[in-house]
C-alpha cells in the first residue's frame, strides 16, 4: 500500500470508527456522495484541483473528526489535487495555450500562513481600573477586620418600635 491509499485508508477508518455514513457527510459538505466514494477508493479523476480540493478534503475531515489542519497539510503533500503552489498551475496553463511561462514566485513557503499572530484583542487597562481594583480590595479587607474585631459595628437585628 502506498502512501497515498495509506492516507485515504486511514480517513475511511476513522470515519467508519465513529460510524459517519458517507450520505450524512454528503448532507453536511454539500458534495455528491459518489465523489466521497471515489475518493475513498482512491479515484480523484473527477475531483477538482487546488483550493476546492482542500476545501472538500478539509470539509471531510471536519465532519469524521480530524484535524483539518493536519489532514489538508497530508493531503497537499501525497496529492497534486492540493498543490497549493501557482507556478505550477500557471505552467499547465501556459502548455495549453503553447507559450513559455515566465512565472517566478516572488514568496517563500516556508512559513505557516494560516496561523494568526497571538495579539491581545483588548485594550491594556488604563491606570486607574488597576488603582480602583486595588483600593476596592483594601477596603472590603478593613471592612472585613473592622466588623470581626468590633462588636458595635456589627449589624444589629433592628426591631420595630
Amino acid at each position: 500500500m502506498n502512501p497515498q491509499e495509506a492516507f485515504i485508508a486511514r480517513l475511511r477508518r476513522h470515519r467508519e470508527r465513529n460510524q459517519i455514513s458517507l450520505e450524512e457527510i454528503a448532507a453536511v459538505t454539500r458534495m455528491k456522495c459518489e465523489l466521497l466514494e471515489e475518493f475513498e477508493r482512491s479515484d480523484l479523476s473527477n475531483w477538482p484541483r487546488g483550493l476546492y480540493a482542500r476545501a472538500w478534503v478539509r470539509a471531510y475531515a471536519s465532519v469524521v473528526g480530524l484535524d483539518p489542519l493536519d489532514t489538508v497539510d497530508e493531503f497537499c503533500r501525497l496529492f497534486q489535487h492540493g498543490d497549493r503552489r501557482t507556478g505550477r498551475t500557471l505552467e499547465e496553463m501556459a502548455g495549453i495555450v503553447g507559450h513559455a511561462s515566465d512565472y517566478h514566485d516572488e514568496f517563500s513557503h516556508e512559513t505557516d500562513r494560516r496561523s494568526t499572530p497571538h495579539f491581545n484583542v483588548l485594550p491594556a487597562p488604563a491606570w486607574h481600573t488597576a488603582l480602583a481594583r486595588a483600593t476596592s480590595a483594601m477596603w472590603m479587607r478593613t471592612m472585613a477586620r473592622m466588623t470581626q474585631a468590633s462588636p458595635r459595628l456589627k449589624k444589629a437585628p433592628r426591631t420595630s418600635s
